[in-house]
């Protein structure tokens, strides 16, 4: 049988990787790190010296609990919300993505946005085989149904997924030409090249929370400059970062608190989707110490 410390050395090994598996599972950085929390107590109460592989194991764990959550989300929920961004993580344009544990894998919030509109035992079985290369197998009993059963509902996110996610550029400094061109077109106020950056079937998605009239969801390059050029009448400070992954904005009121996040996702060289999150109670929550001089 382990001892305590050692234990709990090899579960900080695997810290990383179950905060990954529990924020793709629940695109919620708080949640996540309360579903991690939730696979170390359980640890702490089960004899796991038979126990061959400690990831593995751990993996099961925090998926069951990810999806204990996510079920009992969706019960509470009386209406689907109409317009929810996953919490985002940030970290610095300029810095190095590899060096975040969070996003060594990244997803985007383009993703993440799909990835909520899926039943919670698809997100799983998704998740775990086509992000973490679990087995049908082993996924199975953690969703209560055959390999078989886990195998489709595998397959049916995955055509939901594919026909939902935009293909995004991956190139960094493309996407960077791309926002610096919206942020410049936006602040200048100039229309007709703010709608030659978006693309024509753009849809901005802005989450505010309990902000009266602040979350909309917008389609289309004329009605998003719209949007984009009052926004930038508000005399805001935006700050370049890496949103999961991808270039995005913090914008930041004149005595420097958050106002927004802006998460992009880039196409073929115009912005395909915008994903803002405007929450108060939730930005104050958002660890912005990665982009802190």
């Amino acid at each position: 049988m382990p001892t305590p410390e050692g234990l709990a050395e090899q579960f900080e090994q695997h810290r990383a990787h179950l905060r990954a598996v529990a924020y793709r599972m629940l695109g919620s950085t708080s949640e996540a790190e309360d579903a991690v929390q939730e696979s170390w107590i359980r640890l702490g109460r089960t004899d796991v010296s038979g126990v061959e592989n400690l990831r593995a194991w751990l993996t099961t764990v925090v998926a069951r609990v990810s999806l204990d959550m996510l079920r009992t989300r969706a019960s509470r929920r009386e209406d689907p919300l109409d317009v929810h961004v996953p919490d985002p993580v940030i970290t610095r344009a300029d810095g190095d993505p590899e060096s975040n544990a969070m996003l060594a894998d990244s997803v985007g919030l383009a993703l993440l946005v799909v990835l909520e509109t899926l039943e919670p035992a698809e997100r799983l079985a998704f998740v775990l085989h086509d992000v973490f290369g679990m087995t049908f197998d082993e996924i199975a009993p953690i969703v209560d149904r055959s390999p078989a059963a886990a195998r489709q509902l595998a397959s049916r996110a995955r055509r939901r997924v594919q026909r939902k996610a935009p293909n995004a550029d991956a190139d960094l400094h493309q996407q960077r030409r791309v926002v610096d061109a919206f942020l410049a077109a936006a602040r200048e106020g100039d229309f007709e090249r703010l709608v030659a950056v978006l693309d024509p079937d753009i849809v901005l998605r802005a989450d505010g929370g309990a902000l009266a009239g602040a979350s909309r969801l917008v389609r289309g390059a004329q009605a998003v400059a719209a949007q984009a050029a009052s926004f930038s009448k508000l005399g805001l400070s935006n700050q370049v970062v890496l949103v999961n992954g991808n270039v995005g904005v913090v914008s930041r009121r004149p005595d420097g608190r958050p106002f927004a996040v802006l998460g992009f996702t880039i196409g073929s060289g115009k912005i395909v989707e915008i994903d803002i999150l405007a929450d108060p109670e939730r930005l104050n929550r958002l660890d912005l110490s990665a982009i802190e001089n």
